[in-house]
């Protein structure tokens, strides 16, 4: 059964190809700031499991477990809270968190790419941080996934004050509820990574990934209730 599940990465990144293709076409109609970032936060996720599925199909290379790291575990969640900041909250104070964590994000990544790597004993070719000399390149990621599950779970609770006793919104309400748990159980199943199983974050993606879908057509839909 572990086996299996090794390969789910393929079918979460054959989704957001499809995911991708509907919500940027739908960007490209509305040029709002909000569903650039989410289509930002789908791309991030698909090639997120695309270096997952790249891991499983032809083993295990520095370039690609680093590759993973940067669009895994320092961009994470980030985009998908920033498009419900961008939604929901002060233009200034989403301009603002943008400048700051994408400066955050960049020093990250570059001293993760030029972090030695140092193989433990047993490796077993899984995908983890774990590999890398520089451990406190880690640290980034902590930070920035703190600021994603505070606004995507704050974006939440935010939508439920503002429009849940609105009867003509609620489906925006819902639709954040969708958005902020897809977001954030990747990062669930990171924090298992950390502690060696890397296989429940693939099943918490392919979760994750399909909430955050269900969240974003019904926001879609809403908005075309309005406009008719």
């Amino acid at each position: 059964m572990t086996h299996y599940i090794e390969y789910i990465p393929i079918i979460t990144t054959i989704f957001s190809i499809y995911f991708f293709r509907e919500i940027f076409a739908h960007y490209r109609r509305t040029r709002t700031t909000y569903l650039m970032w989410w289509t930002i936060g789908v791309v991030a996720f698909g090639l997120g499991t695309l270096s997952e599925s790249i891991n499983v199909l032809f083993g295990w290379s520095e370039l690609n477990t680093k590759f993973w790291y940067i669009v895994g575990a320092l961009l994470g969640g980030f985009p998908l809270a920033q498009g419900s900041v961008y939604l929901l909250m002060n233009r200034k104070f989403a301009h603002a968190t943008t400048i700051l964590i994408v400066s955050v994000i960049m020093v990250a990544a570059v001293c993760v790419m030029l972090s030695p790597m140092a193989l433990p004993d047993g490796f077993e070719g899984k995908l983890t941080g774990k590999v890398f000399e520089w451990q406190w390149v880690r640290l980034f990621s902590i930070p920035i996934n703190i600021y994603a599950m505070i606004f995507l779970v704050g974006g939440a609770i935010y939508s439920a004050v503002r429009y849940y006793a609105k009867s003509d919104h609620q489906a925006r309400f819902k639709g954040n509820i969708f958005i902020a748990i897809g977001g954030l159980l990747p990062g669930i199943g990171g924090t298992y990574t950390r502690m060696g199983h890397v296989n429940v974050l693939y099943v918490t993606e392919l979760i994750g990934l399909a909430l955050i879908y269900v969240g974003y057509k019904i926001i879609k839909m809403e908005n075309w209730k309005n406009k008719a």
